[in-house]
């Protein structure tokens, strides 16, 4: 009798794809909690799309940068980064209602999806990441977003000199993925990301 627990070609072929599979999507999923690990971003959320309300979106923009920015100066890290700014909520809600023209303000410090973001000479894979959010009024309008820590909004001189500070591993993840290795690796993290979330998984 020929015997009928060997797996077929087919069969053999099916499962060494799905360990694949499981194995990079493992990797992804590490290698973008690693870079989310990293970072701390800023969401600001527009009133609405009309032109004066883009503008006041980027003035409470600035607003909150400014509050910011000497107090992360001295961070040593993200999580050291995300204590700071959960202990100034308060003040970045009073920067953001400074600039905001007697309009509502609200702010939250919390895990929110992303999308792929490019800053020329490195890449943000999509994924879920700690932000800052500050939503104006209803929050009906085109957002704008970057990274608060290390400080990537600044200049692109500025970018440069955060992505810099930033750990080697983190680094070589996000760097502009020019070699075919490197591409691959930053793809899987990209796509990784973007299917948990879709699935309502991220």
């Amino acid at each position: 009798m020929k015997n009928t627990n060997r797996f077929k070609p087919v069969e053999t072929a099916l499962l060494i794809a799905l360990s694949l599979a499981l194995l990079s999507g493992a990797w992804a999923s590490a290698a973008g909690g690693h870079i989310a690990d990293g970072l701390v971003r800023l969401h600001v959320v527009a009133a609405s799309d009309s032109q004066a309300e883009q503008a006041v979106k980027l003035a409470v923009r600035d607003s909150v940068l400014e509050y910011l920015g000497p107090r992360l100066e001295g961070a040593g890290g993200a999580g050291e980064a995300r204590e700071i700014i959960s202990a100034n909520l308060g003040g970045v809600e009073r920067a953001a209602e400074s600039a905001a023209g007697g309009r509502v303000v609200s702010v939250a410090l919390g895990e929110e999806y992303f999308p792929t973001r490019d800053y020329g000479s490195f890449r943000l894979p999509a994924g879920r990441y700690e932000a800052l959010r500050v939503t104006i009024g209803p929050g009906g309008g085109h957002n704008w977003w970057c990274v608060v820590f290390p400080p990537l909004c600044l200049s692109p001189a500025g970018a440069e000199a955060a992505f810099s500070a930033l750990d080697e591993g983190t680094r070589s993840l996000i760097a502009e993925p020019s070699g075919g290795g490197v591409a691959f690796r930053f793809k899987l993290v990209e796509l990784w990301g973007g299917l948990m979330e879709a699935l309502g998984l991220g």
